[in-house]
């Protein structure tokens, strides 16, 4: 009996540091943040960047408030015979649609993914998300000058 008496105590402090342990975790932590991370399922062809300019030699573009018809018909022309076997213009194909792309994506870093698309899939982020969707199929350099990229972009333009 003197034993169990003598126990007692001992049993009633290990109770109370176990109950002790289990609140201490409970308790907030003041004056740390929490980093919550979320996670955007968005896919890269939908996503808007109105920011990034992209890789390339296209470093600043004005676009006039009136779309330019003699240079949109030349960029139809140049998107006919160069783009289609991988783009259409009103849906998702091997590429994304240029559908409403001035709508996601500055006119720069447009006309450097038309100029440039090695590098720009190579070091431009959303490039190389875009490369991922389409199941790797990279865009390929139709080696096309400026003043034609330009039009093609200008025919993007009509694309509502």
């Amino acid at each position: 009996m003197k034993t169990t008496l003598k126990l007692i105590p001992f049993l009633f402090a290990f109770l109370l540091i176990s109950c002790g342990e289990k609140e201490t975790k409970n308790k907030p932590s003041y004056g740390k943040k929490k980093t919550v991370t979320k996670i955007d399922n968005t896919p890269a062809s939908k996503k808007i960047d109105l920011i990034s300019k992209g890789v390339g030699p296209i470093k600043s573009i004005t676009l006039e408030s009136e779309i330019n018809q003699k240079m949109a018909a030349h960029g139809a022309d140049v998107f006919k015979k160069m783009c289609t076997a991988c783009h259409r213009a009103d849906k998702k194909f091997i590429g994304p649609s240029p559908q409403g792309i001035l709508e996601r994506r500055t006119p720069e870093w447009v006309m450097n993914m038309i100029l440039n698309p090695d590098e720009m899939v190579q070091k431009d982020p959303l490039a190389k998300k875009l490369l991922i969707e389409f199941n790797g199929s990279p865009m390929a350099n139709q080696s096309l000058s400026e003043k034609d990229a330009r039009a093609v972009l200008e025919y993007f333009r009509t694309l509502k």
